[in-house]
């Protein structure tokens, strides 16, 4: 079912959410039946509603103009990413290292490549052996030893 009415998006993005009309009125600054006259199509609300409500992950691009925001971030993911951008180097690494080892992979990735980058934060993929202390690289940074390599 294709939403037309600004009210039915703002409905159902609260629903989305999981939160009762007097909830979410409350996240917006405002009471109940002002919620009830807005998901109704009686009135707006005011521009201090939308921001408001758009901290607890409404879309409101979808809501005003009735086309999703490609890439929206949930509440978890927002959260998740304002808490990244706050860590030093290595608690990034041990951050990425953690979703790195739970996200499931279809084949298997090359254990031989090293990648550092990234203009928001570091993303590191491989083996990396040595210590990396507030961006510096004192150890050696190498790719394990192929298993069929004769150790000498």
């Amino acid at each position: 079912m294709e939403l037309n009415t600004f009210g039915e998006r703002l409905k159902s993005e609260r629903n989305r959410l999981g939160l009762s009309q007097e909830a979410f009125a409350a996240v917006g600054g405002v009471k109940k039946l002002a919620q009830i006259s807005y998901e109704q199509g009686k009135t707006l609300p005011d521009i201090g509603f939308m921001v408001a409500v758009s901290k607890i992950g409404v879309d409101v691009t979808y809501v005003m103009f009735g086309v999703p925001t490609p890439g929206a971030l949930s509440a978890e993911e927002d959260q998740l990413l304002s808490g990244f951008r706050k860590l030093d180097l290595m608690g990034k690494v041990r951050v990425l290292g953690v979703i790195e080892g739970a996200v499931p992979h279809e084949k298997p990735k090359s254990r031989h490549m090293v990648s550092i980058g990234g203009s928001v934060g570091h993303q590191v993929n491989g083996d990396v052996y040595g210590t990396v202390n507030n961006g510096d690289i004192p150890g050696k940074v190498k790719a394990p030893r192929e298993t069929s390599e004769k150790k000498k």
